[in-house]
């Protein structure tokens, strides 16, 4: 969508077309637009690609590999990333614990994680949520005992997302059970994933794949020198990171991509005399879906090109909201256009059922996630509610 754009911020759309187009393989790109797994070779060639080209961390400061983005720029840089079917660089890396080091880090720490990170010469995984801590993170149970120049760090997590792959965890951690409220008692931790005691078990999902895991620490000593910032100021630190992770969970490029795909599958479904294209409730619910996009995506602009200083913006809530709600809507739709060859998706070998179809079903299951990472959606209402209306609970 071009709506408000200048003409150099049309020329920047183009250049950032151009690039992931003819960079990343196309190969790879295949894969995301059919929706097929990607490999830790995928994620890894696409995010170094990226990153030669000062492509994977632009929100980060300069100095450290960022670019000198406008809000806006930054937008138009993930939609035609989306668009043009380019995975993200990893998100663990780029979004989540990059930022925080940047922000939070002694200049040491800087020096230590930052240009590895942004080079995915370390791989991060994020441990946040436990078998009883999810929404309500500042329950979290997971502990860890100074003792002299190390931390002793005993507990669980769990929904570790490729964690299987991770070299590094960044692990929030009780430090003080004592503290006054919850969430004052919490520190973050750098962990290296080889450290003894440290235990990763898959957890099977409900498309059989293995994307999350749990990980277990029993008497896990890490270094003092890996806390992050300051001892017990962990929960700020997970504000902040859960802040930056919320801006980008308003996919447009990714959601208008799956709608026109959906309209070709649509078209490619005999129904009566034509295509279920031309089935009035279908047209009228693709219609519906776009117009939601593109109410979506004027949103998404206008918050952007208001934002200032790269800080979080309070409508990202508002975008994760209704975003993921889109994703998950175009995605029941697909699996509808589908049918029952969505159903041969557990054994296609062989099959004569379409490549789309058989993958529609496992997509949609997975995808069921969108409305509670980042922040479950009814969290996002809680934070509508107060921080945007000013109702009080």
């Amino acid at each position: 969508m071009e709506r408000g754009l200048s003409a150099e911020e049309a020329q920047f759309r183009q250049e950032m077309r151009e690039f992931f187009t003819t960079k990343v393989p196309q190969e790879i790109r295949d894969k995301v637009a059919a929706g097929e797994e990607l490999t830790k070779e995928d994620l890894a060639t696409s995010h170094k690609i990226l990153n030669e080209h000062g492509c994977a961390v632009p929100q980060w400061p300069v100095e450290w590999g960022g670019q000198d983005w406008s809000d806006l720029q930054r937008y138009i840089w993930l939609d035609e990333m989306q668009l043009a079917n380019v995975p993200a660089p990893l998100p663990f890396n780029a979004n989540m614990i990059g930022p925080v080091i940047a922000t939070f880090g002694s200049e040491e720490m800087k020096k230590r994680f930052l240009p590895p990170t942004a080079a995915l010469d370390i791989w991060w995984c994020q441990g946040f949520s436990e078998p009883e801590s999810g929404s309500d993170l500042a329950s979290l149970r997971t502990t860890a005992v100074r003792d002299g120049d190390e931390y002793v760090v005993n507990g669980q997590k769990t929904w570790t997302t490729l964690g299987q792959h991770a070299d590094w965890i960044f692990n929030l951690v009780r430090t003080d059970p004592n503290a006054p409220k919850q969430q004052q008692g919490i520190s973050m931790l750098l962990i290296d994933m080889k450290t003894p005691g440290v235990t990763v078990r898959p957890i099977q999902l409900i498309d059989g794949g293995h994307e999350v895991n749990e990980v277990f620490f029993e008497n896990v000593r890490v270094p003092a020198d890996q806390l992050v910032g300051e001892e017990n100021r962990g929960w700020d630190y997970a504000k902040f990171l859960l802040g930056n992770e919320r801006v980008g969970v308003a996919p447009t490029g990714w959601i208008k991509r799956k709608l026109a795909s959906a309209k070709e599958y649509a078209a490619s479904v005999a129904a009566g005399d034509g295509t279920l294209l031309d089935d009035p409730l279908v047209s009228a619910r693709i219609a519906e879906l776009e117009c939601d996009l593109a109410a979506l995506e004027l949103t998404v602009l206008r918050v952007a090109a208001n934002s200032h200083g790269g800080k979080p913006d309070p409508a990202s809530s508002i975008l994760k909201l209704r975003g993921s709600e889109l994703q998950q809507d175009v995605l029941e739709l697909i699996a509808d256009i589908a049918g029952p060859s969505s159903l041969a998706w557990s054994d296609a070998d062989g099959s004569e059922v379409p490549e789309w179809a058989h993958n529609a079903t496992p997509v949609y299951l997975n995808f069921r996630k969108a409305s509670i990472y980042g922040g479950s959606n009814e969290v996002q209402r809680g934070v509508i509610s107060s921080g945007i209306l000013g109702l009080k609970g």
